[in-house]
């Protein structure tokens, strides 16, 4: 094995941008406890647990990118071939994190999902965007194809569990989950970029519109854009919270698909 975690001969393996890049069987097997554990030679007091725990902290601090085995095993104060024996390379690592993080709304807010699916939307949405922030490499990664361990499956069975109540068709209610999560995670997204542009340009975002004003100024009297103009000076304020607006409205909607269905069903027993 090499110091990039491939076999020699073998080729690259995937950088760990995305997720089931790696070995699907061997993260299955780490992440449901079947796989076996290292026999011989592994460091005192290292675990998996302790490898995965160290490679959220650093790519919570310092993005994913910062994540390698070599840095690990600095963090750990071990070899690198060390981690091997637990884990193949960064992209099974990944599955791991991701699986490590999933898990955290649940333990942070324990307890079954409240009975009003209302409520249960507002949760699983707040606690979305509470883990977005706590760890914004997650809007990094393409987690098109999860590979899906104990946490991710016990979200999706509370979230699940919260819903039942709308008596939508289950296609439906994974529907609705997608909606609310696609939702926080544009916001949560914009918001981590403001972020990283402030920090790659060192330009607020104060600054940044200075910049432009006197041009905007002079379009807005052009009469070109009467609609933009017509607006009032607050409408893009930072003081509107954009998040309460959009999840309001979305459980809205779909208090409003459910009162359809609803009518729908009482139609068809008459």
């Amino acid at each position: 094995m090499t110091n990039d975690g491939t076999t020699a001969g073998a080729a690259p393996k995937a950088d760990g941008s995305a997720t089931g890049s790696g070995d699907i069987a061997r993260s299955l097997e780490l992440l449901w406890g079947t796989g076996e554990r290292p026999s011989r030679g592994p460091k005192p007091g290292l675990s998996l647990d302790r490898i995965v725990t160290a490679a959220v902290a650093v790519a919570d601090a310092e993005g994913l990118a910062a994540v390698s085995m070599r840095r690990l095993s600095t963090e750990l104060g071990t070899g690198t071939m060390s981690l091997y024996r637990y884990v193949p390379g960064k992209a099974e690592l990944l599955d791991l994190m991701l699986d490590r993080v999933q898990g955290e709304p649940f333990a942070a807010r324990p307890g079954e999902p409240p009975a009003d699916w209302r409520a249960a939307i507002d949760k699983m949405a707040r606690g979305h965007l509470d883990n977005l922030r706590r760890h914004p490499w997650l809007l990094k990664i393409n987690q098109a194809r999860t590979v899906l361990g104990p946490s991710a499956l016990r979200g999706l069975e509370l979230a699940l569990t919260g819903l039942r109540g709308m008596g939508l068709r289950d296609p439906e209610l994974i529907g609705v989950i997608i909606a609310v999560n696609s939702f926080v995670e544009g916001l949560a997204r914009t918001r981590a970029d403001e972020a990283e542009a402030v920090a790659q340009t060192g330009l607020s975002d104060e600054a940044f519109w200075d910049h432009q004003r006197p041009f905007l100024e002079r379009a807005m009297l052009s009469g070109a854009y009467p609609v933009m103009a017509d607006m009032a000076e607050d409408t893009f304020s930072p003081e509107f919270d954009h998040f309460e607006f959009g999840l309001e409205r979305l459980i809205a909607g779909f208090d409003a698909l459910v009162r359809e269905r609803e009518a729908e069903r009482a139609a068809s027993r008459t």
